[in-house]
């Protein structure tokens, strides 16, 4: 905490309300931040801690237009689902928001509102590609067309998916409207420009001033400014958004119909937004401004590197033109986190979503797998053999084991009860020395953002327990010297109490139930921003916790090993992911079936081949195997049974391009119509995967 700072305001990258969170959001911004918030709590500083739903922005329009529905149906069910998942997560937030909240549109506007006040905007007309047909203006993500680079056939206005070639809807060969497939035309429109080169002396500056960040954030940051920065539109025209406040589109003379806030210029103030709702909670409406207006806080950003120039550069820009907010004083983004060797997809399934993993899972198994893998400066790797291993071998057999024997040994030969610690010996202080530095040692590499080495640091005191413990060997000093095996315990209990404090922000849900066996109370709760019975403090971690005599509570086993057949069921449903052209996948031509025999052409003819989009899926009640799929072929939506739910999930199919059958006869299953099938592709393990699929709905496959 810099110097004179009485408070902290932590906040996370709002996660895009167009989908579940997975391993790759908890990885970057989710699991740090609440790590970090849980440990400054448990110091008793003052911190409040909030994130959001993004719920703006072209990829939610467009995901409402295929389903058929409002785009407040999207937003309302990836809300739902992303809240509770992390709530189930463990994650510490004050409040959790979101950004069709009213609130959130005032305080928005009003941002909007005092940067024209103060003529911070550049207004431009220009031209722009416009859907005759919609009757709307096309973002770039509105665009589709034929790639110049590799000529796919549905690249987008701004970047071409299946090369990866940066584009504008200028480069697109054959452009057409994704709303209405109508081929757009030019059309002028005025936007309000965000003049950042105006302000980049004073980024410069500021940022210089921060030279303790990140590397990974500086060289972005430093690539920007070298390059210079330019202005860049702060509004859209779009029919999803926060409005562009009438009154100063009516000053500068343009029609604001159908002009919204750009979603990058909204969503980071959904951090104001959310604190102002906190605020109103805790019944001081303005509370919140003691967070935000204050030179007297520090404000803190945990994002990803996708987020950096966002984070670091334009937000910065719109504080500064505001002038009464503090800027931000550490923005520590982390890298991407791969899956088993390969880049999180979510467009082909390959990505382990964390409301599934919560289904059958406990969630500081998974928070202790990910800290101890955090991407803090350079791209890491998960798999779920190492999250079976560092679970096994790290949590069982190092920290369970040693809770699991000390607190065995007190229950069995000293009644359960904490044995005095009598004449101890250099190895008994020496170890208790060790506790003493702990507690700084593993707060300063937080305070730094070094997250995996302040894990590596706990853990290494974990191993030190049970190294001493096997060479005071206690099982041999009881029959012995009791003395001695009674001081081994002691010190084991100490260091095992101070452990359930430590570990905390990691594994909170798993150091509670260490405290409730060693009937350890009065820890300061981490999650709450007040505690006012707290007895216990995190320095409280590098001192004897537990008094001579003090009865402890029932042992239990604090963490289950992970099962092969679980470790092999996550790679199988990895596996099943939908099969794409240019995997690179590598197949034994013996493990492929034989062909069947020959058919004429004529035959083949009688099949019409259709490409479908699975707009919804389900499973079939009293069905192992059966999922309900409502598929848009482009003429008519229709419901078809797919027999794939021992290889795949609903979520695996919502939103995926496949191949359709779709003249064949329907047929009736467990009392549900079939009409049509859609068509699978067997991997040599068995498992199923959906056909790759390109073209809009209802395009035919020859």
């Amino acid at each position: 905490m810099k110097p004179g700072t009485k408070r902290t305001l932590v906040t996370a990258a709002l996660p895009y309300a167009n989908g579940p969170i997975h391993l790759g959001h908890l990885a970057g911004a989710y699991l740090p931040a609440d790590i970090y918030c849980r440990q400054q709590r448990l110091t008793g500083r003052d911190l409040v801690f909030v994130c959001g739903s993004d719920e703006h922005g072209v990829p939610i329009l467009l995901r409402a237009r295929k389903e058929g529905v409002d785009p407040q149906v999207i937003v309302d069910r990836y809300h739902k689902m992303i809240q509770e998942a992390f709530a189930s997560f463990g994650m510490s937030f004050d409040f959790y928001g979101r950004t069709t909240d009213p609130l959130h549109r005032e305080t928005s506007q009003d941002f909007f509102r005092v940067l024209a006040k103060k003529k911070t905007f550049t207004l431009k007309t220009d031209s722009q590609l416009y859907d005759p047909k919609a009757g709307i203006f096309l973002a770039d993500r509105f665009i589709r067309g034929t790639c110049p680079n590799c000529s796919y056939e549905e690249a987008y206005g701004d970047q071409c998916e299946k090369c990866g070639r940066s584009l504008s809807p200028d480069d697109l060969l054959n452009p057409y409207s994704a709303l209405s497939d109508a081929a757009p035309v030019v059309k002028e429109t005025t936007h309000w420009y965000l003049p950042l080169g105006h302000f980049q002396e004073r980024l410069t500056q500021w940022i210089d001033g921060h030279g303790d960040w990140k590397p990974n954030v500086l060289g972005q940051i430093q690539s920007w400014l070298t390059d210079g920065l330019g202005d860049r539109a702060v509004t859209r025209d779009l029919p999803w958004g926060v409005p562009v406040p009438q009154d100063v589109a009516e000053e500068a003379g343009v029609d604001a119909e159908g002009k919204v806030l750009y979603v990058w210029f909204d969503a980071p103030i959904g951090y104001i937004s959310a604190t102002r709702r906190w605020a109103e909670a805790q019944g001081d409406p303005e509370l919140w401004k003691q967070f935000w207006c204050s030179e007297e806080s520090q404000l803190i950003h945990f994002i990803g590197k996708d987020n950096i120039v966002f984070h670091c550069l334009i937000f910065p820009t719109m504080l500064m033109a505001h002038g009464d907010f503090i800027l931000p004083d550490n923005v520590p983004a982390n890298e991407f986190l791969n899956l088993e060797g390969e880049k999180l997809s979510t467009s082909r399934g390959w990505a382990v979503w964390l409301h599934e993993y919560l289904e059958e899972m406990p969630a500081d198994y998974l928070r202790y797998a990910l800290a101890a893998t955090f991407p803090e400066t350079r791209d890491t790797d998960f798999s779920w053999k190492d999250y079976q291993a560092r679970v096994n071998n790290e949590l069982a057999d190092t920290l369970g084991n040693l809770v699991n024997r000390t607190l065995t040994f007190a229950d069995r030969y000293f009644e359960g009860k904490v044995p005095p610690l009598s004449h101890p010996s250099s190895k008994d202080l020496g170890l208790l020395d060790r506790l003493r530095e702990i507690p700084s040692r593993v707060g300063e590499l937080l305070e730094t953002y070094k997250m995996r080495e302040a894990l590596a640091e706990i853990m290494g005191l974990a191993r030190e327990g049970n190294r001493f413990f096997n060479e005071q060997k206690p099982w041999a000093t009881r029959k012995e010297d009791l003395r001695a095996c009674g001081n081994t315990i002691h010190i084991s209990l100490q260091l095992v109490a101070s452990l359930s404090i430590l570990l905390d922000p990691f594994l909170p849900a798993s150091c509670a139930s260490l405290r409730a066996m060693l009937n350890l109370r009065g820890l300061r709760n981490s999650a709450l921003r007040e505690d006012k019975e707290a007895l216990l403090f995190w320095e409280d971690a590098g001192r004897p916790l537990l008094e001579a005599g003090h009865s402890l509570g029932q042992a239990g086993i604090l963490f289950q090993k992970v099962e092969d057949a679980y470790v092999e069921a996550q790679r199988k449903k990895l596996k099943a992911a939908p099969i794409q052209g240019g995997s690179g996948v590598q197949v034994d031509p013996n493990q492929v079936p034989e062909f069947r025999e020959l058919i004429e052409f004529e035959d083949f003819q009688k099949l019409d081949l259709r490409v479908g989009e699975v707009l919804e899926a389900e499973k079939v009640k009293k069905s192992k195997k059966l999922i309900r799929c409502l598929v848009d072929l482009g003429r008519e939506k229709r419901q078809i049974l797919a027999g794939v739910a021992e290889s795949l999930g609903p979520e695996d199919l919502i939103g995926k391009k496949v191949i359709v059958v779709a003249n064949l006869k329907a047929r009736k299953m467990l009392g549900l119509e079939s009409q049509g099938m859609i068509l699978m592709a067997e991997r040599p393990d068995g498992s199923l995967g959906p056909l790759g699929a390109e073209g809009p709905a209802g395009a035919v496959v020859r």
